[in-house]
């Protein structure tokens, strides 16, 4: 299975932090599915990081290599689709993730209720 994970559930995985459920860490630790970082995540922690909104310290591309992650680049097809999503909710990464899922038939690790009411999408709920 491929997934793909939101900024949150990056961010716990790479921290170890609690919150994130153990249905979610079993997906993502499990050699079988390729687990990707949208570069969406990237430029959303690089713009809270620089608004001093979030402490993470050392290289996102770094972090997601250790992790054994694979990035994926955003798209005009995928920038369109979210564009285009018949959706209100106007967070564009989290379109943006929802977007990219749905057009690269991605499992969405997130814990985030207003994605969840998305329907159509595989998701994984990560709390």
């Amino acid at each position: 299975m491929d997934l793909l994970l939101d900024t949150h559930v990056f961010l716990w995985w790479d921290s170890g932090d609690p919150q994130l459920n153990a249905a979610a860490r079993s997906a993502i630790s499990d050699s079988r599915n390729r687990v990707f970082i949208s570069a969406g995540v990237v430029w959303e922690i690089a713009i809270k990081r620089a608004k001093g909104k979030l402490a993470f310290s050392g290289s996102l591309s770094a972090a997601i290599g250790a992790n054994r992650f694979m990035p994926l680049s955003i798209t005009t097809t995928h920038t369109e689709s979210a564009g285009n999503l018949a959706w209100t909710h106007r967070d564009p990464f989290d379109r943006l993730f929802v977007a990219q899922a749905l057009s690269e038939n991605m499992t969405l690790i997130h814990g985030d209720g207003n994605i969840a009411a998305f329907s159509g999408l595989a998701q994984l709920w990560a709390k």
